[in-house]
This record gives C-alpha cells, sequence and structure tokens, in this order.
C-alpha cells in the first residue's frame, strides 16, 4: 500500500501535548505535515499549536477527553472542517496505575480502561468512517490508522497490571479490525506501536498506590525513540513494531518459558518499579484531570536514545546490508591472517 508522503498527509493526534505524543507532534511538523492535535489541556494545546505556527508549520488544536465518543467525534469533525479531511489518524493517550490489582479500586480500573481502550475504539471508529467516506465509490485512497500500545500488551507485570490489560486489550482489539477491514477492502493501512519503558512523566501522571515513588523497568528509552517510530509508520504499511529491543527480549523470553518467567517477574517487576524517593499524594495524577503538560521527558539518569532492534525492523534490507558487510569484513581479515 503506497501512503502519501508527510508534507502531503494531514495527521491527528490524539495525546499531542505531553511524552510521546508531544515528540510525535513536533517530529511531524518538523517534516511537513498539517497536525489537528488533540488533548484535554486547553493551555498546553496552544502553547503546542503556537510553537508550530512560529516555526512555519500548519496546525489546529481539538480541547477533549477522548475517554467520552462524542469528543473523540467531535477531533474528527473539526479535521474535516478545518483541512477537509485527513490522510493518518493517531491513538496515542495513555495512562498508568501503579499498585496491585486487589488495591487499586474499580473506579480507577474503570477509568483507565475509558482512557487507554475505549479511547483507542473511539478514534479508530472515527478514523474508519471518514475513510470509507472520502473513498467512496471507489474507496482506492489509502489511508492510516496508527494505534499505541505498548510490550505489557504482549507480557504483563504485576504493580501494573489494569494497564498491562488495558494494552492486551488494544492489541486484541487492532488486530481484530485489522482483519475486519481487510474483509472490507478498505486501503487502510493499520500499524500497532509497542514501545518499552519510555522516559516521558509516565509515572509523574500516573496514579500511585504505591508508598513511594515509582519508576519503570529498565532498559529506558528516549521518547524520540518512538516519535520516530510513529512517524516513520505513516508512511509505511507495517502490521506492529515493537520499540526498544529490551521489551522485546522480555517478551520472547517469557513465550519461551512462561512459569518461569512468572517466578522471575514476580520477585524482580515490584522492586524495579519502586525507587527511593517518597510517594506524591495519590490525587497528584492524570487519570481524571489533566497535569501541568508541555514535558517530553521525565528524569530518568540512563537512557537509550537509540534501538538496533527497532531500527532493523523497519529497515531490514538496510541492516541485512550491514551484516553482511560486517561478515565480510570478518571474512576477509580471517583469510588475511591465513596467508601469513
Amino acid at each position: 500500500m503506497r501512503l502519501k508522503p508527510l508534507d502531503r498527509q494531514v495527521v491527528v493526534i490524539t495525546g499531542g501535548t505531553s511524552g510521546i505524543g508531544l515528540a510525535t507532534v513536533r517530529m511531524l511538523a518538523e517534516r511537513g505535515a498539517r497536525l489537528v492535535i488533540a488533548a484535554r489541556n486547553e493551555e498546553a494545546l496552544d502553547a503546542v499549536v503556537g510553537e508550530i505556527r512560529h516555526d512555519g508549520g500548519e496546525a489546529v488544536r481539538v480541547v477533549a477527553d477522548v475517554g467520552r465518543e462524542d469528543e473523540v467525534n467531535r477531533i474528527r469533525d473539526e479535521a474535516v472542517r478545518h483541512f477537509g479531511g485527513f490522510d493518518t489518524w493517531i491513538n496515542d493517550v495513555g495512562v498508568s496505575i501503579y499498585g496491585r490489582l486487589d488495591e487499586v479500586s474499580v473506579e480507577d480500573m474503570r477509568r483507565l480502561f475509558d482512557t487507554n481502550f475505549w479511547s483507542q475504539v473511539y478514534g479508530s471508529r472515527a478514523a474508519l468512517s471518514h475513510f470509507r467516506e472520502r473513498g467512496a465509490p471507489a474507496k482506492l485512497i489509502p489511508a492510516k490508522l496508527i494505534n499505541v500500545g505498548s510490550v505489557l500488551g504482549d507480557r504483563a507485570i504485576p504493580i501494573q497490571g489494569i494497564y498491562s490489560a488495558s494494552k492486551h486489550a488494544i492489541a486484541g482489539f487492532t488486530e481484530a479490525l485489522r482483519m475486519e477491514i481487510d474483509m472490507e477492502g478498505l486501503p487502510v493501512s493499520v500499524t500497532l506501536v509497542k514501545p518499552s519503558a519510555i522516559d516521558t512523566p509516565y509515572k509523574e501522571h500516573a496514579k500511585n498506590y504505591l508508598d513511594v515513588a515509582p519508576k519503570n523497568p529498565p532498559p529506558v528509552y528516549d521518547a524520540r525513540v518512538v516519535a520516530e517510530t510513529i512517524v516513520w509508520a505513516c508512511e509505511h504499511d507495517r502490521r506492529d513494531i515493537v520499540v526498544g529491543g529490551g521489551g522485546r527480549l522480555i517478551a520472547a523470553a517469557a513465550g519461551l518459558a512462561p512459569r518461569l518467567a512468572d517466578r522471575v517477574m514476580a520477585r524482580t517487576m515490584p522492586w524495579f518499579q519502586r525507587s527511593g524517593d517518597p510517594a506524591a499524594p495519590r490525587g497528584r495524577n492524570d487519570l481524571y484531570r489533566p497535569m501541568a503538560d508541555l514535558e517530553e521527558r521525565s528524569d530518568y539518569p540512563y537512557v537509550l536514545k537509540s534501538s538496533l532492534y527497532t531500527q532493523a525492523k523497519m529497515h531490514p534490507l538496510v541492516s541485512m546490508g550491514i551484516a553482511l558487510g560486517a561478515v565480510g569484513v570478518v571474512m576477509g581479515v580471517l583469510r588475511a591472517r591465513a596467508r601469513y
């Protein structure tokens, strides 16, 4: 499927004022995409749109709670009203809860699913309704839908159990949706992006039931590694992409020996998710109301700025060429030594 180059695309993105979403918005604007940015924080939205326009880009904002279907549909309608439509829709909003499943309230669990899972359902449905309308009757205009999941949608971890459950739900929904799009014959490319632990304000925005401040297990990757992957997916038809070899390794190991992985993770993951800092007040979180945004990163001391694994998945021919070149160099060295 040949998708439009970014400088000819209109892109809708949710969660565009913080973390991965903010990094992606800035990168999309640098590549020339016209943007429709949605979030709950009106002040932060105005700042992001102002930044893009100051740099010569084109963007509009929509204040919306993506846990409500009517507000997600308003994002779609504003994109159509302002730009006449859109080519790519990115569902990026997400929030976590740190705490044991028997301690976290059901109310908080439901709210997390509204934000993480139902927002992607609403966004996908809104996007597809537009893609059908703009392609009728021939349906020959390729379009793109990107859902941001997590490696925790492949392998759950304790202490973030309900977050893991929401990401499993996103993976299942996206898989089923992709097949139904194929059944319908719509030219819509669907990509599920699955980040590992990322250096964003994720832990600051999460609701925390622990007695200390939370953190994510290592290795932790830079937010722009995920942004680069999402931006690449806007122009390429790829089924799913894991961001970060560390997360992929955990999922693969758990698939090979699931019961052993259960036991190891039960002993290590609670410790890996506890910092030495005191916990903030439990009411300070992003679950029900927006917090201060406009930050891409958090405060992790050791952050990986790239992922060779993800680069290899996005550019397999280049990676194969590099590997073959390396093998050639090694063989050449061995032959030279054999002569002498």
